[in-house]
C-alpha cells in the first residue's frame, strides 16, 4: 500500500519538467533546508518547478491527494513556512527569470526571484523597485506581505509599485490580477500574503536611481532620549527622500568604534538620502549631528551596495524570532523599555529596529489595499538573531518580554511580514477593518484552504 507522498510523486514525474527531490536524494540535503534555522523540517518531497505549467501540476495534484503543501520562493519567511514535515514543497527557485523595459520603467520577475535578482537586472539599465533591505530574500513573499525598506518613505511598499499579478489557483487554473482584471484579487495580493494562490509573476513599476547618500552612526545610551525627541519631532515634516531610523543593539567589536564602546548598548543610526546630492549630503549630516555621535560617517553608495550591506548580519541558518507591532507616538516610556532591555540582551546579533514610516506609503488609502496600518508612524521589529539552539529558550525568552512590556504602549496592528510562527491569534489584527473583505475573497479563490501555510486567513466554511 502506497502512501499520499508516493502516490503524489508518481502522479507528478510523468509531466514535471523541473525537479522532483525525495529525502533519498542527495541533492535533497540542501534543499530541504530554509533561512531561519529555527525551523528544521523534512517534507516528504520538494517539486523544484521548471516554469508555470510545473506550477499548475503540482498543485492541481497535491490537492487531489490531500497533501500539505508549502510554497517557498526564497525560504525567508521568518515563521518557517517555507517548508513542512511530510508534505510537498513547492520550489520556485528556478524561476528567477527578470525582463525589464527600461522606456516605460517597468519590470516583470518570476515568483522565484530573490530581491537581489531584480535589483541586477534594474541597475543595469539606473532603474530601481522598492523592495526589502537582503539581497537573498524572496521578492514574492516580501511583496505579497506589502514589503517595506530603504525606499518605503520615497516611493511606497512594494506591493504599492505592483501592476498586475499572474497566479496559480487551488484548482490549478491561471488567473491574472489587476486594477482593470480580477480588482478584488488585486486588492488582497497587496499585503494579503500567501493566502490566495501561487503568484508566478509580478509586474512593476521601476524608479530611477542609481546612488544614494548614506550616513552611520552611534548614539550612546545617555544621548538616546535628546536624539530620539528630536527625530519625533522632525519626521512629520521630513522630506520622503529622507529615511532615518535607529537599532537598538550592542556596539560591534570593530575598530570604527570607541573601545570603551564595544559591546555596550547603543543606538546605531541609518540615515539615506535619495535625490540631490548636495542638498542630500546637508540633510544626512544635519540628522546625524544631533546630539554627541560616538561615531559618524557619511558617503555616497550605490543602490546596489545598499542593498546588500545587510546580508551579512542576516545569514542563513542562523536562528530568528520577531515580534513587531506600531506606536501612534514614541512617548520615554518606550525608549526607557527598549534600553533597559539592551541590559539582558542575550546575543550581540540581536536588535531592537525602530523605524519612521509615512512618506508616499502613508498617502495611500486605508482601503485601497489589503496592507495594514499605513496610520501608525512608528514600527518596531524585535529581532531575536543567534546561532545555537541551546540558546534557543533564552532569546526567545528576551523577545516575548520586552514585546509583553510594551505592548500596553502600542496600538492594535501587526505586519505580517515580521510575524513569528506562533502568532496565529494575531493574523486578524493585522488586518483589523479589512478582514471580512479578505475571508470572502480567501472563500472564492481558496475555499479549501489548500494554501494554508502562511498567516493564515481562514475561509468561511463551505458545503463544498
Amino acid at each position: 500500500m502506497t502512501t499520499p507522498i508516493e502516490d503524489l510523486y508518481s502522479a507528478l514525474r510523468r509531466r514535471f519538467q523541473g525537479d522532483l527531490l525525495r529525502p533519498s536524494d542527495t541533492e535533497y540535503a540542501s534543499a530541504h533546508t530554509i533561512w531561519n534555522g529555527m525551523v528544521a523540517r523534512r517534507p516528504g518531497l520538494i517539486a523544484r518547478c521548471a516554469n508555470e505549467v510545473d506550477v499548475q501540476h503540482a498543485v492541481q495534484a497535491a490537492s487531489s491527494a490531500g497533501v500539505i503543501t508549502a510554497i517557498r520562493c526564497g525560504g525567508h519567511s521568518l515563521a518557517g513556512f517555507g517548508t513542512c514535515d511530510g508534505g510537498l514543497v513547492i520550489d520556485l527557485a528556478r524561476m528567477r527569470q527578470v525582463s525589464v523595459d527600461a522606456g516605460k520603467r517597468r519590470a516583470r520577475f518570476a515568483g522565484g526571484c530573490l530581491l537581489g535578482t531584480v535589483d541586477a537586472a534594474t541597475q543595469e539599465v539606473g532603474l530601481a523597485f522598492p523592495a526589502g533591505v537582503v539581497s537573498h530574500t524572496g521578492a514574492s513573499g516580501l511583496v505579497l506581505g506589502g514589503g517595506t525598506g530603504w525606499l518605503t518613505r520615497m516611493h511606497g511598499l512594494s506591493c504599492d509599485n505592483v501592476e498586475e499579478f499572474t497566479m496559480v489557483c487551488a484548482d490549478g487554473l491561471v488567473v491574472r490580477a489587476s486594477r482593470k482584471e480580477s480588482a478584488d484579487l488585486f486588492w488582497a495580493l497587496r499585503g494579503g500574503g500567501g493566502n490566495f494562490g501561487v503568484v508566478t509573476e509580478f509586474e512593476v513599476k521601476l524608479h530611477p536611481l542609481k546612488s544614494v547618500i548614506f550616513g552611520t552612526a552611534l548614539c550612546r545610551t545617555d544621548d538616546v532620549h535628546r536624539v530620539l525627541r528630536h527625530w519625533r519631532e522632525f519626521m512629520p515634516e521630513a522630506p520622503d527622500a529622507l529615511k532615518w531610523g535607529f537599532d537598538f543593539r550592542l556596539a560591534p567589536h570593530d575598530e570604527a568604534v570607541p573601545a570603551e564602546l564595544r559591546g555596550r548598548p547603543v543606538a546605531s543610526e541609518s540615515v539615506i538620502w535619495i535625490g540631490d546630492d548636495e542638498a542630500g549630503h546637508a540633510c544626512v549630516d544635519d540628522a546625524l549631528a544631533v546630539g554627541n555621535p560616538a561615531t559618524l560617517a557619511t558617503e555616497q553608495i550605490s543602490f546596489g551596495t545598499l542593498q546588500t550591506m545587510a546580508d551579512h548580519a542576516f545569514p542563513h541558518g542562523n536562528r530568528y524570532y520577531t515580534k513587531s507591532g506600531y506606536f501612534p507616538q514614541l512617548d520615554e516610556r518606550v525608549v526607557d523599555l527598549m534600553l533597559n532591555a539592551l541590559l539582558t540582551i542575550p546575543s550581540p546579533m540581536s536588535q531592537i529596529e525602530l523605524t519612521y514610516l509615512g512618506g508616499a506609503m502613508a498617502r495611500v488609502g486605508a482601503g485601497e489595499t489589503a496592507f495594514g496600518d499605513r496610520g501608525a508612524p512608528f514600527i518596531v521589529n524585535i529581532l531575536g538573531n543567534w546561532k545555537d539552539a541551546a540558546d534557543d529558550h533564552a532569546n526567545v525568552a528576551w523577545v516575548r518580554k520586552l514585546f509583553a512590556d510594551l505592548r500596553p504602549l502600542m496600538k492594535p496592528g501587526v505586519y505580517v511580514n515580521f510575524m513569528s510562527g506562533d502568532e496565529e491569534d494575531r493574523v486578524p489584527e493585522a488586518y483589523r477593518d479589512r478582514w471580512d473583505r479578505l475571508v470572502a475573497i480567501k472563500t472564492a479563490y481558496d475555499p479549501k484552504n489548500f494554501f494554508q501555510l502562511n498567516q493564515n486567513i481562514r475561509p468561511n466554511r463551505t458545503d463544498s
